[in-house]
């Protein structure tokens, strides 16, 4: 089995503060992925591998959720900064076998689509609330009955769980 953590970037600045991939987090964000780390760790979903886009806001995501994690080896890729989800997938597919939990923390709207597309089946509610809406800080768990990463795909998923930074999950 493999697990897929997609963590979209906490709450940032407006657009415009800055140039986009300098964009930090607002203090609501700070917070937001510093309870996304304890809820993960909360829930024993400790991810063996953090795959991070560059941006300062990703990279501040990380940080902040990070320590409840305990050590996570984590790797900063440029090609998940501003990704389509047909992108994050192959990337995801490249991660090492020795990876069984995987989280990628990126941004919208690949991460949303990507956490849609790979859906085949799972807690239907979770679903139907995630493709209303991904916020920032939202946490979608999938589950795959894959022996490697290579062979995640498309609608080949369960979703596991989808939790917003409100705290209700499904």
């Amino acid at each position: 089995m493999r697990r897929l953590v997609i963590f979209r970037h906490a709450k940032a600045v407006p657009h415009g503060s800055a140039p986009d991939f300098d964009r930090a987090l607002a203090e609501r964000g700070l917070n937001d992925a510093a309870a996304a780390g304890r809820y993960l760790a909360d829930e024993q979903i400790l991810p063996d591998l953090a795959l991070v886009s560059p941006s300062l806001r990703t990279r501040q995501t990380w940080e902040r959720a990070a320590p409840a994690l305990g050590e996570v080896p984590v790797r900063f890729e440029d090609a998940i900064y501003d990704a389509s989800a047909t992108t994050l997938l192959h990337i995801a597919r490249k991660a090492p076998a020795s990876v069984r939990t995987l989280v990628l923390v990126g941004h919208n709207p690949g991460m949303a689509q990507l956490a849609r597309d790979l859906v085949g089946h799972g807690d239907r509610y979770a679903f139907a609330r995630m493709k209303t809406k991904f916020p920032t800080s939202a946490i979608a768990v999938l589950d795959f009955a894959a022996d490697e990463w290579s062979d995640l795909g498309f609608g080949g998923g369960r979703l596991d769980r989808f939790v917003t930074p409100g705290g209700d999950e499904d």
